[in-house]
């Protein structure tokens, strides 16, 4: 089986208030010199069968009308590498 992953993040004009408090917090624990935090989701998708480029337009749908909100979220769509 091969693995898709589709990365879910806020579209960079939106506000991200868990980022931003993550962010303030990152610094009151000892970890300096971040400059910003967005937070966003990640799907893993167990493909079966080949990963071609119908497999891939499916799961772009998938991603497009159900795991992102495309008026507030960008999303990225790849195929992992196996682990070697």
């Amino acid at each position: 089986m091969a693995r898709v992953v589709v990365d879910v993040m806020l579209k960079p004009e939106i506000l991200d208030p868990q980022g931003q408090a993550v962010q303030r917090a990152l610094p009151r624990l000892g970890f300096t010199g971040i400059a910003d935090v967005r937070q966003g989701k990640r799907f893993e998708l167990e493909v079966e069968g080949p990963v071609d480029d119908a497999a891939l337009a499916r799961i772009r749908e998938a991603a497009e009308t159900f795991l992102a909100n495309t008026v507030i979220e960008d999303f990225t769509v790849r195929v992992e590498e196996a682990a070697k």
